[in-house]
């Protein structure tokens, strides 16, 4: 590490973009999504990553845990948020995460089998930053989980109408089509395995569990993308 841990704590405030400010303002009004509004879009999404458990290698880690939801649903070992509003609702989930940013993770190289990327990439200033540093701590047989909602699927162009308006949440967002993640993690020296995909019913009309799909399907609204480093 650079940093000692009171000066990499200290980083950690200072590096605070308002992409990550955003939470620390409304981290209440985000984790409550997760029990009213969004309750059966996070169960579809979970339900997605459990039909993906056969990549879930340990120890893993979920790089911008948020609230801990994702985290504590899919058994994750280890948890890196910035927020501390997040970190702090995390906590009352069950989850302690590490206090920290994906651009700067922590850890030495090669030490985790999994590294989960859910729903974090779109609320970065440098996305390529912090792949860079999944594939750095990343085990050379191990797998990045991407979950994303693209820009080109009918979930992603509903939200980006949404930044449009102003969304306190979105309007800090970035959303990506698949071949520009794709290209973000070559560049990184990872290469896409494998992909499923959820979400095929707007949110509104949106009442059960649905199926995983496997494969890229153009109109689910969430997608796994799982990476390898590239020999």
């Amino acid at each position: 590490m650079k940093y000692t841990f009171m000066g990499y704590a200290m980083s950690v405030e200072k590096k605070k973009s308002p992409e990550i400010l955003v939470f620390d303002t409304y981290g209440e009004d985000y984790d409550r999504w997760f029990d009213e509004k969004g309750k059966v879009v996070f169960q579809n999404e979970v339900q997605l990553f459990k039909s993906i458990e056969h990549y879930h290698r340990h120890p893993s880690i979920e790089i911008g845990s948020g609230s801990g939801r994702f985290t504590r649903a899919l058994s994750i070992d280890f948890a890196l948020e910035p927020s501390f509003k997040l970190r702090e609702i995390s906590i009352k989930n069950g989850v302690v995460p590490i206090k920290g940013r994906g651009e700067d993770v922590p850890f030495d190289d090669e030490v985790f089998k999994t590294v989960f990327i859910i729903v974090t990439l779109c609320f970065a200033k440098k996305p390529i930053d912090i792949l860079r540093e999944a594939a750095r701590i990343l085990h050379k047989k191990g797998h990045l989980i991407l979950g994303l909602v693209l820009s080109d699927s009918p979930l992603g162009k509903l939200y980006i109408e949404k930044k449009q308006k102003g969304h306190k949440f979105y309007s800090v967002a970035k959303f990506y089509t698949l071949s520009e993640i794709e290209s973000m993690l070559q560049h990184v020296g990872l290469r896409v395995y494998d992909i499923y995909s959820t979400l095929f019913s707007s949110p509104s009309h949106l009442t059960d569990i649905e199926e995983p799909v496997h494969g890229y399907i153009k109109k689910a609204g969430f997608v796994a993308v799982i990476a390898k480093k590239v020999r």
